[in-house]
């Protein structure tokens, strides 16, 4: 391609060498200026409006269901939840060429020449809003597939950096039936944190229903109180019916007080030199073997173990000693190799829509998102999709909720897919919200069998662009309250134009919007912080409020100018650099 330097003035010249001066020597680079500019970057604010006829469930509302952009669902949530997500997965477009990734309202097909740069673009404007959500310890979970495995896994680390990767995951979901060289029966879920450093605990998942089932078991043996024998039939007969769901280990043929537990050799040093120190057999009163790399331990930590009866003897000294492992307390580590077959989701979208369910293409399995989930998210934690597609991530998160008693809450952001030739298209609307919503109400399934819903409930929000220099007489009023109820994390109610002001409980004391001053106003308001400890007040006129009231218990902002502060619109015009 022809340079057009000789058409640049020296200022211009000057500017793109100091830009190639500041390039990374190593990274990715791709055709920005050669490429549509995306035309979902713009420096609008987002405001959010609620359809309360699409939402589902009563009362405040935790979760969130998002229609529109997904850079300008980011963008209004950086606003709103910037550091407060624990766990994010999205399922972005494969750019297969198969009318799968849409650019400009347009599907991108494989003879693009473009077609990897645009959907390099696409993603990274995506991710770079993505990374300023997540909580200190949060990870991004990403579905990819070969045909853009490689480039996402440089930009990821373009984004996040290259030691905060956590790992890539290999899902075996399908059989290819006839392989023209490599049989492809596999996808990628790629993983990264936002600091390496604070999610270094293992991440590890409890196998909640063995675990409900094996204490049941231990109950009955040991109120049963009978001999050895007796308790060791009962408990036979339960290992080997559920014996294929037990976790890996050897064996577990013992029990005690305590419960089921089995031998593990994790008291011995793997790979390197441990810790060399004398542990004496109780019958021999020898020193027992030690392992071939010494104990994994420090010899206060085997004192400890030893005065706790959590280290098994051979029948001598000659036998290597083993930790005691106890069923009640194993958790199961999350595999780089997950096995599920790729039909599920299909199969259970039709579950829920029947016929309909062709209106998307492979979903992705629930049991699929809530593994992933089981071992990085706990009780109360936030869930982002930003890629929403059917919803199977607001399943999978209730899903789990149910079988931990949780209260994990989901955001999904999915949108129309409308097209120049499709102009009524709403996935978001007639899919995504669609099945969350009968998930959560209940269903009849293709059998015609009824399936109990899983309760709660969801907020169903637009995205709506106000441009910049219109802000201040554009944004209404309930765009403002549902932004400031989600900056201070109290569930959603819709704004009540009937009253005075609009009040919700903060985390960090009370939430009080103003649309409007006057005395009768005032005086509600004395009324409404008359036993508070502290409280925010927005208001159009915050520098009247000062003058009237001198509370120190209050504090005042001013709006819109505080969302629009915070909402911090940035530069995005064409050829901007990562």
């Amino acid at each position: 391609m022809a340079d057009n330097y000789d058409d640049y003035s020296k200022e211009q010249l000057l500017r793109l060498l100091r830009e190639r001066d500041r390039r990374p020597n190593f990274g990715l680079v791709w055709e920005r200026d050669e490429i549509d500019h995306d035309l979902s970057v713009n420096n609008d604010f987002v405001a959010l409006d609620w359809d309360t006829n699409l939402s589902c469930g009563d009362g405040p509302q935790d979760n969130l269901i998002i229609e529109g952009d997904n850079f300008d669902a980011l963008r209004t949530l950086r606003m709103t939840h910037a550091g407060r997500v624990k766990c994010i997965y999205i399922d972005p477009p494969y750019n297969t060429g198969k009318r799968d990734f849409i650019y400009n309202d347009r599907f991108i097909d494989k003879d693009d020449t473009y077609r990897h740069s645009k959907w390099l673009e696409f993603m990274y404007r995506r991710l770079e809003l993505a990374k300023e959500l997540l909580t200190e310890d949060g990870v991004i979970f990403v579905s990819i597939d070969d045909n853009e495995i490689f480039h996402l896994g440089v930009l990821m680390e373009q984004v996040f950096g290259l030691g905060n990767r956590v790992g890539v995951m290999v899902w075996n979901n399908v059989t290819d039936n006839n392989p023209t060289r490599i049989a492809v029966e596999h996808e990628y879920i790629v993983c990264y944190s936002l600091n390496i450093d604070s999610c270094a605990t293992p991440w590890k998942s409890a196998e909640h229903d063995i675990k409900d089932q094996m204490l049941e078991l231990e109950a009955n043996l040991l109120r049963k109180g009978g001999t050895t024998e007796q308790l060791q039939k009962t408990y036979s007969a339960w290992f080997k019916e559920h014996k294929s769901e037990l976790p890996p280990l050897d064996n577990y043929k013992y029990f005690d007080l305590g419960g089921i537990y089995a031998g593990s050799r994790s008291v011995h040093n793997p790979g390197k030199e441990g810790y060399r120190y004398d542990v004496m057999h109780p019958e021999t009163g020898k020193p027992c073997k030690h392992p071939l790399m010494g104990y994994r331990f420090p010899e206060d930590t085997m004192s400890d173990l030893l005065k706790a009866k959590r280290i098994l003897f051979g029948d001598d000294h000659t036998k290597l000693i083993e930790l005691k492992i106890y069923l009640r307390d194993y958790r199961r580590k999350l595999s780089s190799v997950v096995a599920l077959d790729g039909r599920a989701g299909p199969n259970e979208l039709k579950e829920i829509f029947g016929d309909e369910s062709k209106v998307f293409n492979n979903p992705k399995p629930i049991g699929l998102i809530q593994e992933l989930l089981s071992f990085v998210t706990s009780p109360g934690d936030i869930i982002l999709d930003f890629f929403a597609g059917s919803g199977t991530t607001a399943q999978a998160v209730m899903s789990l909720n149910k079988e931990d008693a949780g209260n994990r809450r989901f955001i999904l952001v999915s949108s129309t897919e409308a097209t120049p030739e499709t102009p009524d298209k709403n996935l978001c609307r007639d899919v995504c919200a669609e099945r969350v919503r009968r998930v959560i109400a209940g269903y009849t399934n293709k059998k015609g069998e009824s399936v109990a819903g899983l309760g709660g409930g969801f907020a169903y929000l637009r995205c709506r662009r106000i441009p910049a220099a219109t802000v201040f007489r554009g944004i209404q009023q309930a765009q403002i309250w549902t932004a400031l109820q989600l900056i201070h994390e109290v569930a959603l109610l819709p704004y009540q134009a009937s009253l005075p002001m609009q009040i919700a409980q903060g985390k960090r004391g009370l939430v009080i919007y103003l649309p409007k001053i006057n005395d009768a106003v005032l005086d509600a308001l004395h009324t409404a912080i008359q036993s508070v400890a502290q409280a925010v007040v927005y208001s159009w006129q915050p520098a009247l409020l000062v003058q009237r009231l001198t509370d120190p218990r209050l504090a005042f902002e001013p709006i819109p100018a505080f969302l629009v502060n915070r909402f911090g619109a940035r530069s995005t015009a064409k050829g901007g650099r990562p």
